[in-house]
């Protein structure tokens, strides 16, 4: 049982190759947290991205979004919060954005914008 906790599988188990660039987390620890992440993937493995944003922290009534883009393409360094999370020029390199919004309902949007 023991080893069973110590095997599970995670981010290092697979093979799209993700690394995180740009996160944001508002400040609210009372209200809705929000969350946002830009990674980076090597090869684009859907079933992974979205195994990925389940793994990624996700509080009760708040919001994580995390937008996926290949490596090696114009990605963005700055997020905010919001509707928009970063500046529009760079929504043609998004491959894939992973939601998980309050009370846990996910989207996973292959090309979202």
């Amino acid at each position: 049982m023991v080893k069973d906790v110590f095997d599970q599988p995670g981010v290092e188990d697979m093979k799209a190759g993700f690394k995180e660039i740009v996160k944001y987390r508002n400040a609210n620890n009372t209200g809705p947290v929000q969350r946002i992440y830009v990674v980076t993937v090597k090869d684009s493995v859907w079933k992974e991205m979205e195994d990925y944003g389940n793994l990624m922290p996700h509080t009760k009534y708040g919001n994580t979004k995390v937008y996926f883009f290949m490596e090696n393409t114009n990605i963005p360094k700055i997020l905010a919060p919001g509707e928009v999370n970063f500046d529009p020029q760079y929504n043609k390199s998004c491959i894939a954005l992973f939601e998980k919004s309050a009370m846990s309902q996910v989207a996973f949007n292959k090309h979202p914008f």
